[in-house]
Protein backbone atom coordinates (compact mmCIF):
# COMPACT_ATOMS: atom_id res chain seq x y z
CA UNK A 1 0.00 0.00 0.00
CA UNK A 2 1.69 3.08 -1.26
CA UNK A 3 0.85 6.63 -0.41
CA UNK A 4 1.31 9.70 -2.58
CA UNK A 5 3.53 12.43 -1.23
CA UNK A 6 4.14 15.89 -2.62
CA UNK A 7 7.58 17.46 -2.76
CA UNK A 8 7.99 21.18 -3.22
CA UNK A 9 11.32 22.80 -4.00
CA UNK A 10 11.75 26.31 -2.66
CA UNK A 11 14.36 28.94 -1.96
CA UNK A 12 15.91 28.90 1.48
CA UNK A 13 14.89 32.40 2.48
CA UNK A 14 12.55 33.89 5.08
CA UNK A 15 8.88 33.62 4.13
CA UNK A 16 9.20 30.94 1.46
CA UNK A 17 7.56 28.27 3.63
CA UNK A 18 4.51 30.43 4.28
CA UNK A 19 3.44 30.75 0.62
CA UNK A 20 2.61 27.07 -0.01
CA UNK A 21 0.97 26.74 3.39
CA UNK A 22 -1.25 29.76 2.69
CA UNK A 23 -2.14 28.50 -0.82
CA UNK A 24 -3.16 25.10 0.55
CA UNK A 25 -5.06 26.65 3.45
CA UNK A 26 -6.99 28.95 1.10
CA UNK A 27 -8.05 25.85 -0.86
CA UNK A 28 -9.13 24.08 2.34
CA UNK A 29 -6.36 21.46 2.09
CA UNK A 30 -5.06 20.14 5.41
CA UNK A 31 -1.41 19.13 5.77
CA UNK A 32 -1.46 15.75 7.53
CA UNK A 33 2.29 15.49 8.02
CA UNK A 34 5.37 17.15 6.60
CA UNK A 35 9.13 17.21 6.56
CA UNK A 36 11.46 20.05 5.62
CA UNK A 37 15.05 19.50 4.54
CA UNK A 38 17.34 22.33 3.57
CA UNK A 39 20.69 23.33 2.18
CA UNK A 40 22.18 26.81 2.18
CA UNK A 41 20.28 27.82 -0.98
CA UNK A 42 17.12 25.69 -1.21
CA UNK A 43 14.76 23.49 0.73
CA UNK A 44 12.49 20.56 0.00
CA UNK A 45 9.12 20.47 1.70
CA UNK A 46 7.62 16.97 1.62
CA UNK A 47 4.06 16.47 2.77
CA UNK A 48 1.00 14.26 2.75
CA UNK A 49 -2.55 15.46 2.11
CA UNK A 50 -5.81 13.62 1.45
CA UNK A 51 -6.03 14.80 -2.17
CA UNK A 52 -2.49 15.11 -3.56
CA UNK A 53 -3.53 15.83 -7.14
CA UNK A 54 -5.71 18.76 -6.07
CA UNK A 55 -2.91 20.06 -3.83
CA UNK A 56 -0.45 19.83 -6.74
CA UNK A 57 -2.83 21.82 -8.94
CA UNK A 58 -3.30 24.48 -6.25
CA UNK A 59 0.44 24.89 -5.79
CA UNK A 60 1.16 24.98 -9.52
CA UNK A 61 -1.59 27.57 -10.01
CA UNK A 62 0.27 29.68 -7.43
CA UNK A 63 3.47 29.41 -9.48
CA UNK A 64 5.18 26.65 -7.50
CA UNK A 65 6.63 23.39 -8.80
CA UNK A 66 5.33 20.33 -6.95
CA UNK A 67 6.19 16.71 -7.63
CA UNK A 68 4.15 13.67 -6.62
CA UNK A 69 5.98 10.50 -5.58
CA UNK A 70 5.13 7.24 -3.87
CA UNK A 71 6.10 6.47 -0.30
CA UNK A 72 5.42 3.56 2.05
CA UNK A 73 4.20 3.99 5.62
CA UNK A 74 5.27 1.35 8.09
CA UNK A 75 4.03 0.68 11.59
CA UNK A 76 6.94 0.54 14.02
CA UNK A 77 6.87 -0.44 17.67
CA UNK A 78 7.39 2.75 19.63
CA UNK A 79 10.07 1.35 21.92
CA UNK A 80 13.84 0.91 21.85
CA UNK A 81 14.76 -1.32 18.91
CA UNK A 82 11.43 -0.93 17.08
CA UNK A 83 12.88 0.99 14.16
CA UNK A 84 16.07 -1.12 14.16
CA UNK A 85 13.95 -4.25 13.60
CA UNK A 86 12.31 -2.73 10.52
CA UNK A 87 15.65 -1.46 9.22
CA UNK A 88 17.16 -4.94 9.64
CA UNK A 89 14.56 -6.36 7.23
CA UNK A 90 15.26 -3.54 4.77
CA UNK A 91 19.04 -4.03 5.02
CA UNK A 92 18.79 -7.82 4.68
CA UNK A 93 17.05 -7.31 1.33
CA UNK A 94 19.66 -4.83 0.15
CA UNK A 95 17.16 -1.99 -0.12
CA UNK A 96 18.27 1.58 0.37
CA UNK A 97 16.26 4.19 2.22
CA UNK A 98 16.30 7.54 0.42
CA UNK A 99 14.72 9.30 3.41
CA UNK A 100 12.16 8.79 6.14
CA UNK A 101 10.08 10.88 8.51
CA UNK A 102 7.41 10.45 11.17
CA UNK A 103 3.69 10.47 10.44
CA UNK A 104 2.81 11.49 13.99
CA UNK A 105 -0.92 11.93 13.36
CA UNK A 106 -1.17 8.24 12.40
CA UNK A 107 0.77 6.95 15.43
CA UNK A 108 -1.33 5.21 18.05
CA UNK A 109 -1.44 2.41 20.58
CA UNK A 110 2.30 2.22 21.23
CA UNK A 111 3.04 2.13 17.50
CA UNK A 112 4.68 4.84 15.41
CA UNK A 113 3.90 5.46 11.75
CA UNK A 114 7.06 6.11 9.74
CA UNK A 115 7.07 7.21 6.10
CA UNK A 116 9.83 5.72 3.96
CA UNK A 117 10.91 6.72 0.47
CA UNK A 118 12.52 3.86 -1.44
CA UNK A 119 13.93 3.85 -4.96
CA UNK A 120 11.57 0.96 -5.74
CA UNK A 121 8.44 1.14 -3.54
CA UNK A 122 6.96 -2.06 -4.98
CA UNK A 123 10.06 -4.10 -4.15
CA UNK A 124 10.12 -2.54 -0.69
CA UNK A 125 6.48 -3.49 -0.11
CA UNK A 126 7.19 -7.12 -1.00
CA UNK A 127 10.24 -7.24 1.28
CA UNK A 128 8.48 -5.60 4.22
CA UNK A 129 5.40 -7.79 3.97
CA UNK A 130 7.53 -10.96 3.64
CA UNK A 131 9.39 -9.93 6.80
CA UNK A 132 6.12 -9.52 8.71
CA UNK A 133 6.40 -5.72 8.91
CA UNK A 134 3.00 -4.07 8.90
CA UNK A 135 2.57 -1.62 6.06
CA UNK A 136 -0.24 0.80 6.79
CA UNK A 137 -3.04 1.32 4.28
CA UNK A 138 -3.87 4.67 2.78
CA UNK A 139 -7.41 4.31 4.14
CA UNK A 140 -6.25 4.19 7.75
CA UNK A 141 -3.67 6.93 7.23
CA UNK A 142 -5.91 9.38 5.38
CA UNK A 143 -9.11 8.80 7.30
CA UNK A 144 -10.50 12.01 8.69
CA UNK A 145 -12.25 10.13 11.48
CA UNK A 146 -15.68 10.77 9.99
CA UNK A 147 -17.25 7.40 9.29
Amino acid sequence: MKLQQLSLFMENKPGSLRAPCEALAAAGIDLLTMSLADTSSFGILRFIVRDPERARQVLESAGMVARVSEVVTVEVENKPGGLAKVLAAIDAAGLGVEYMYDFGAASRGGKAAIIFRFEDPDAALAVLQAAGVRVMSSEELLSDGKA
